[in-house]
Order: structure tokens, then C-alpha cells, then sequence
């Protein structure tokens, strides 16, 4: 009885709430939603009109937000979520979005109990008290299938945090096997790693060897944007992340950049000659 009730307020809110056909269509021409399905669109825009009608996007810093740039945050943040259902994020209810990075104060306390205050530039954050804080600059610059979203990672994070904490496994499905995600992730997480400690070429930003939270965060980004890095040099990871979004980007997407990165268009490792010997 709970589940209809539920069901049937969703469906009211999004027959009051819709997205205009001309604002959705200029967002899909993003190309993070290059090919998805006549269906997969329409839940997309589902969730993207739920979305903005359930929570609260917050301006500050003296930035406005018109009606198409609320609607491709949404649609990018809702994107993970497709196949998952609204109550993915069912456990909190704000993005508060500044015009650019921005300056945030975190505080931690370590093994003797010490409580430490640190500030860092960023592009986003999720928080663990609640809400999800985004730089609109990055966020406008993130569909473009470079490897690079945080909009995507961020909600990676929340999506992560509903085990508790954001440690790079989030609840599975049933079926999947938890003992399966952490091999994988495990493996991929120690050779990034080592990349990281010698200096090495890395298909996959170094950021994912932070710690798993951001791994699993990092990961997700390039599981929707350019899925190839994954199923070429992480295919272990990219069938676990698979069966959780329950999408398969690298079915759709091309193998193509849709700007320049680091990392070579077939993603094979970087080849540097050797200088020919000096007479």
C-alpha cells in the first residue's frame, strides 16, 4: 500500500513539474547522453523533473542559475541513478552550487584523538552531513566525455555513503558479491598506487589512488565518460560498476574525445622513443 501511495505521488509530481521538450532537447545534445535510448531518455527525464521538484538548488556566491542550467546539473546527477530508482537519493536534499571553485574549511580528528582544521580548493564535495556542493563553472564543463564529471563523482559519493561511510563500496544488489567488488577494486586500487609512487603513466586519473572512496568515485566518472579506459585496462572494475548502475556505457559510447586529455584516443599505454645515440 506504501509503495502505491508513493508511486502515485511521484506520478502527480511529475505531471506538475515537466521539463519543456525544447529545454530537455538542447540538454541532450550534451554528449555524455549521446545514444541512449528513446526509453532510457524519457526515465532520465523523469528523474531530472523528480529531481528538481524534490531538492533544493542552492545559488550562492551572487550566481543565478536560469531554468537550462538547473536542468543539465539535474540530468547529469540523475544520470547514475537511471536504473536505480529515485530513492537512491532518498537520504538528502540539497546542492548547493557557487559560481567557481571554492574554498572549503573540513576538520578531522586522528588516531590520539586530536582534532585537526585544514582548508582546500574544490570543485565539489559531497557531505557527509548532507548536502552535495558543486562549482558551476565545472559543473557546465563536465559533459563532454573526457573522463572528467564531477557532478558524476560527486554523486558517486553520496551513493557510496549510504553504507555508512564513503569507503569505495557502496550497497550491492542482490546478486552481486562483495568479496567479487573488492577484489576488483582492490587490485585496481594498488596499481594505480604504485603508478602513483613511481611516477608511471596512469590511463585513469591519479586522484583514484587517494584512498577507495575517491577510487570508487573516480572510476564512476570514467565509466560514463569514456568507458574504453575501463573495459582496456580495468575490465574487472568496469563489470562490477556494470552490474551496480546497471548500464553499459561502453555499448553505446564511441571511441572517440571530445576534447583533449592525457591519455592516448586508443588508451594504449604511452609509447616514449628512445633518443638515437649522440656520435
Amino acid at each position: 500500500m506504501f509503495g502505491f501511495l508513493k508511486t502515485r505521488k511521484r506520478a502527480k509530481l511529475l505531471a506538475a513539474n515537466p521539463i519543456p521538450d525544447a529545454l530537455w532537447q538542447q540538454v541532450m545534445r550534451a554528449p555524455l547522453f549521446i545514444d541512449l535510448s528513446d526509453s532510457e531518455r524519457l526515465t532520465l527525464r523523469d528523474h531530472a523533473a523528480w529531481f528538481l521538484a524534490e531538492k533544493t538548488i542552492t545559488p550562492v556566491g551572487g550566481l543565478e542559475l536560469g531554468d537550462a542550467a538547473r536542468v543539465l546539473l539535474a540530468a547529469q546527477a540523475v544520470l547514475p541513478i537511471l536504473h536505480l530508482g529515485f530513492d537512491a537519493y532518498d537520504d538528502w536534499h540539497e546542492v548547493i552550487v557557487y559560481p567557481g571553485q571554492f574554498l572549503s574549511r573540513d576538520r578531522y580528528t586522528d588516531h590520539a584523538g586530536l582534532v585537526h582544521e585544514f582548508e582546500q580548493v574544490l570543485a565539489g564535495q559531497a557531505r557527509s552531513d548532507g548536502p552535495v556542493l558543486l562549482s558551476w563553472l565545472d559543473v557546465s564543463e563536465s559533459p563532454w566525455l573526457d573522463g572528467w564529471n564531477v557532478v558524476i563523482h560527486e554523486f558517486a559519493h553520496k551513493l557510496d555513503m549510504r553504507s555508512g561511510d564513503a569507503n569505495g563500496c557502496p550497497p550491492l544488489h542482490k546478486g552481486m558479491d562483495y568479496a567479487g567488488w573488492k577484489r576488483s577494486f582492490s587490485r585496481a586500487f594498488d596499481d594505480l598506487s604504485r603508478r602513483a609512487d613511481h611516477d608511471l603513466y596512469s590511463p585513469i586519473d591519479l586522484y583514484a589512488a587517494e584512498n577507495p572512496a575517491e577510487c570508487f568515485a573516480v572510476f564512476s566518472e570514467y565509466f560514463f565518460e569514456t568507458p574504453h579506459a575501463l573495459t582496456e585496462h580495468y575490465p574487472a572494475v568496469y563489470e562490477q560498476l556494470k552490474q551496480f548502475y546497471k548500464q553499459d556505457p561502453a555499448a553505446r559510447l564511441p571511441r572517440v574525445r571530445y576534447r583533449p586529455c592525457f591519455e592516448p584516443v586508443n588508451f594504449g599505454p604511452v609509447i616514449i622513443p628512445t633518443p638515437a645515440p649522440e656520435y
